[in-house]
């Protein structure tokens, strides 16, 4: 079991590093003709289309399956055939590489404020998050802890995170938008234990201090905790969690913290691409699409949470234990009563980067004094 993970994962990570070679040898390569057409006009006069995806680290297995559902309904539904590039990396470092020039007809990244760094740049136009349903985020998640088979360090909450015998993985909250959601759930614990700003400020420089690698990606956080064995808990996406004890279940343990985050990963086209290449007919519905029942169950069959009501009742688990130690085998494994508070609870993203992952900001302030 442990050979197919390592597999899996190095095959994952070997070929994102051709796709994106091939997406940025791709820059700057169109015609005049196709730079000077209409909205949509060049992919509809085509009997095929190619389009990239950047995303974020751990979407890598769901656009993998997505990626061949939304070829057939294209297909179906235009008659055209789609190529899709995929690109995977840290939420944040994806945004600022599209910023600078890593061609990208739909961004589906980490969090509304990686994509903010795109439209900053003059690539996405105003009202982005107004395109598409529940703020143009087609499926949540929240973050969990993965520890070790039987939980030997008996980590049940965040509080936990602090003592001075247990070893964390989590990645940088400057490269990482997973990192950030997992920054805010801790801090949003240790508010709801009544401190004041300082003694959070505290706790959170302590649970960096016990922290012993700091990935610039979700993906590579979780290489280090699975593949490296490094650390007693990794601070996880859902869906990192769940796969790591899919495919190895005698390994790991997920443990639900009493209060949590509903992550909104965001998706947007990108406007300047899609009208420069004419792509925005096939860009747009790529990511409609998955509003669609089909896609609702397949990012659930994915460890991401629908945000369809009926896809969620189906997956979600009656059981009432903090401590999964295998992946239900009724598919049950959506947890829906846990106390998740949201970004709005910062003042959304553009107040809490500015507080807390801007340069000189409360992160870097504890960071550098740990």
């Amino acid at each position: 079991m442990k050979n197919r993970t390592l597999s899996k994962r190095t095959i994952g990570l070997a070929l994102t590093g051709v796709l994106v070679m091939g997406v940025m040898s791709g820059c700057g390569s169109k015609s005049t003709s196709d730079a000077g057409s209409d909205s949509g006009s060049t992919a509809a006069q085509s009997d095929a289309v190619e389009i990239t995806n950047v995303s974020y680290d751990p979407t890598r297995e769901l656009y993998e399956s997505y990626n061949t559902l939304f070829q057939d309904y294209w297909k179906e539904e235009s008659g055209q055939d789609v190529t899709i590039t995929q690109s995977h990396g840290g939420s944040g470092k994806q945004a600022l590489e599209v910023a600078n020039g890593l061609e990208a007809d739909v961004v589906t990244l980490a969090l509304e404020g990686d994509i903010d760094t795109v439209k900053d740049a003059g690539l996405i136009e105003d009202g982005y998050t107004s395109e598409f349903d529940n703020d143009s985020s087609p499926y949540t998640s929240s973050i969990v802890f993965l520890v070790r088979e039987g939980n030997p360090k008996n980590i049940t909450d965040w509080g936990d995170l602090l003592n001075s015998d247990v070893g964390v993985i989590t990645p940088n909250p400057k490269t990482s938008g997973g990192a950030r959601w997992n920054y805010l759930a801790a801090w949003y614990y240790f508010e709801q234990q009544g401190l004041s700003e300082n003694e959070i400020k505290e706790n959170i420089q302590k649970l960096y201090s016990n922290v012993l690698v700091l990935d610039s990606g979700a993906r590579g956080a979780t290489t280090t905790f699975t593949e490296n064995q490094q650390g007693d808990v990794l601070i996880a996406w859902e869906n990192e969690a769940f796969l790591a004890l899919e495919e190895d279940p005698d390994a790991y343990d997920i443990v639900i913290p009493s209060v949590s985050i509903l992550c909104q990963p965001t998706v947007a086209v990108v406007d300047e691409v899609v009208d420069e290449r004419g792509t925005r007919d096939v860009a747009e519905a790529y990511l409609k699409y998955l509003y669609s029942d089909d896609a609702q169950k397949l990012e659930a069959e994915n460890y991401y949470r629908p945000i369809d009501e009926t896809v969620l009742t189906d997956f979600t688990s009656a059981d009432e234990s903090n401590t999964i130690t295998e992946v239900p085998s009724d598919g049950k494994w959506i947890k829906t009563d846990i106390n998740l508070t949201d970004i709005s609870h910062f003042d959304g993203w553009s107040k809490a980067t500015e507080k807390h992952f801007a340069d000189g900001g409360i992160f870097d302030q504890i960071y550098e004094e740990k």
